[in-house]
């Protein structure tokens, strides 16, 4: 798959009406290298930066949420998980550097979503996390950290708020 046709199809991506057709969405998707199961909705102001994503079956992309991937890191999501508007998953960062430079080398590490995750309006995902089946993060929370399954996880940075069980 060449960049080109990735970023083809990301460009008729946003131009297929928001919030219909989204068997089209998932074909252009599919086409430009993602793994997307069936009937996962997208909206189409989402945007992908590389087609290292895995999108499981009835899950919900918000609008204007930005799945930042790598060749290196992959972000996988699990099916029923409906992700809010504005969220963002980025798998990269840098190390510490030096004071003249604090932004040190990058690194990529992957972001894991289990089955059944809800995660709220402008939440921050960040790589290396991975969050447990039936996890809620809470509207504006950094996941900095992984959390288990069936939590409620909020703040800056998110931690555990309470049990879901």
């Amino acid at each position: 798959m060449t960049t080109i046709k990735f970023l083809f199809m990301m460009a008729i991506l946003r131009f297929v009406p928001r919030t219909r057709l989204f068997g089209l969405k998932r074909w252009l998707l599919r086409r430009a290298g993602l793994k997307i199961g069936k009937n996962v909705r997208v909206h189409s102001k989402a945007v992908f930066e590389d087609k290292n994503v895995e999108i499981g079956s009835n899950s919900w992309i918000g609008p204007d949420t930005w799945l930042i991937a790598s060749p290196k890191a992959h972000i996988r999501i699990g099916t029923n998980c409906d992700i809010a508007p504005k969220c963002l998953l980025v798998v990269g960062s840098h190390e510490m550097g030096a004071s003249q430079q604090r932004a040190g080398n990058g690194k990529s590490m992957p972001i894991e979503i289990g089955n059944g995750v809800w995660i709220g309006a402008r939440s921050v995902v960040l790589g290396g996390v991975k969050i447990g089946c039936g996890a809620v993060i809470a509207a504006g929370a950094v996941v900095t950290q992984s959390c288990p399954p069936n939590v409620l996880v909020g703040g800056v940075p998110a931690r555990i708020i309470k049990s879901l069980r």
